[in-house]
């Protein structure tokens, strides 16, 4: 028997065929457009987004050479909006990815008005753009379908409700509960879409989907796309599939997934906890009903820098080379890259942030900017390190660990700056595709195929540990320097 992870991704939708066992069988993938209709602005096509999903999940299932398929799992993408007619299934809008900034200056007012507090209380988010609500009603003020929402005529999802709703026929319009956390409409206390959440975000309940545990019924597939229906049984928006298949299942415990950006997440346990440095409370997952809690750290730049090396500036053919063009860079060349492409995430949170270079001289040159970029990543991870110890002292746990997973892992560079600038051990896990390893997993258990979180945990397997190996007056001194650079870039 076999479990399907389908794991659609910010840029490229993978599906991988697990055994029983949770070892991987077979996989394929697809990439997909990326709209910029303006600057700032991020758009899919919600076409691509199935289509993908689809086909790739055929053929990983065909690549598995016919293994009988179980159960099927999903984990996505955060934050994108999905705004499609109930009774045609047709989308009335292309998705707005959750990199998405056009909505900063409905989140500036609101801020003005008063009430991130409340948003903030009820969801564990900060009002930004990053999240679903303003840009449900940016919809639906982009396609004046008021009156549709109101009267229930449309349907809101993530990608994963999209996924099941195209899964099943239109049969299920349901999400999860870490998904259903990230729209900035959901109380993560009660467990439940808030009314005065939606009213002031002008979004109609009536639009919103069913919320249930992350293992749990979502349905059946439509019988033609794999031959006969298929259970769906598992969802969870990608950070937090992560955090399961690195089993973080002890509260201290803490993961980053390096994909096209970064993401951290620190177990809380069975109570949420407000964060005073400006992270982000959420929902780590819900199984049988209990909610267990995360702080969350979010870095929007973290592959993604990578591939502007290769699509932006054209100093690389392949992301594989970055490492290697930064191992030649002038040691004696400072170069810091404030990546903020799309602004800045936590625990800066500023939308307006561009990017910006410092300590340019003329001998810099390919080299340097591609070890600047690197070590980007591992300077905006310190940042959100700082904001957790200040928020729970206890981060990483009793052992002080990171555990990391994510493409952008598989450079070893990368993850000894890591481990020197955050000064503290980095154990990279033995899988790096650990979003689709947590979806799988949901499934499996769901399905009685795989084991409970304890004997999940008791398999976790490490490939490499990093150990931090810098000088402290060093260290101090590059991050000092790091954050003179980010106070520069926001100034601006």
């Amino acid at each position: 028997m076999t479990i399907l992870a389908i794991d659609q991704g910010t840029t490229s939708t993978r599906a991988i065929v697990y055994g029983a066992d949770l070892a991987p069988r077979a996989q394929a993938q697809a990439e997909f457009v990326q709209h910029f209709p303006a600057a700032g602005w991020v758009e899919h096509d919600p076409g691509d987004l199935w289509a993908t999903a689809a086909a790739t999940a055929r053929a990983a299932v065909e690549r598995a050479g016919g293994a009988a398929l179980a159960v099927i799992g999903i984990t996505n993408q955060r934050e994108t909006t999905l705004v499609w007619e109930r009774r045609t299934g047709r989308p009335v809008h292309r998705a707005i990815v959750w990199q998405d900034r056009r909505t900063a200056d409905a989140c500036a007012r609101l801020r003005a008005e008063g009430a991130e507090r409340m948003v903030q209380a009820r969801t564990g988010l900060l009002l930004d753009p990053y999240f679903s609500a303003t840009k449900i009603a940016a919809i639906l003020d982009a396609t004046g379908l008021h009156d549709a929402a109101r009267k229930g005529d449309l349907a809101f999802g993530t990608v994963d409700t999209w996924l099941i709703w195209n899964l099943t026929g239109g049969a299920v319009h349901a999400t999860d509960a870490t998904n259903a956390a990230r729209t900035m409409l959901f109380d993560i206390r009660r467990g439940d879409w808030d009314d005065d959440l939606c009213r002031l975000f002008g979004v109609p309940r009536a639009m919103l989907p069913e919320v249930r545990d992350c293992a749990d019924d979502f349905g059946q597939t439509r019988p033609d796309l794999f031959g006969r229906p298929v259970p769906i049984r598992g969802v969870a928006g990608d950070q937090q599939a992560a955090t399961m298949a690195q089993a973080c299942f002890t509260p201290g415990m803490m993961k980053a997934t390096f994909g096209t950006g970064c993401f951290a997440l620190l177990n809380t346990g069975e109570a949420p906890v407000e964060s005073r440095n400006r992270l982000l409370t959420t929902v780590a997952w819900r199984l049988d009903g209990r909610t267990t809690y995360a702080l969350e750290g979010a870095i929007f730049i973290a592959g993604a820098v990578v591939q502007w090396l290769r699509d932006g500036l054209r100093l690389i053919r392949a992301a594989s080379e970055a490492e290697g063009l930064a191992a030649t860079a002038d040691p004696a060349q400072d170069v810091i890259l404030v990546p903020a492409f799309t602004g800045l995430g936590a625990p800066w949170w500023n939308p307006e942030a561009r990017g910006a270079l410092f300590g340019l001289t003329r001998a810099t040159g390919p080299a340097e900017l591609a070890r600047a970029a690197l070590e980007s990543v591992g300077f905006q991870m310190r940042d959100l390190i700082e904001a957790m110890r200040a928020d729970w002292p206890g981060a990483g746990g009793a052992a002080g660990i990171l555990r990391v997973d994510g493409g952008m892992t598989a450079s070893d560079a990368a993850m000894q700056f890591l481990a020197d600038i955050c000064a503290m051990p980095v154990d990279r896990a033995a899988g790096r595709e650990a979003t689709a390893l947590g979806a799988a997993w949901l499934a499996g258990m769901r399905a009685g195929l795989c084991p409970g979180p304890e004997g999940f945990a008791a398999a976790w397997a490490r490939d490499r540990r990093f150990e931090p190996a810098a000088d402290d007056g060093v260290r101090a001194a590059r991050y000092a320097r790091w954050k003179r650079a980010v106070a520069a870039t926001m100034a601006v």
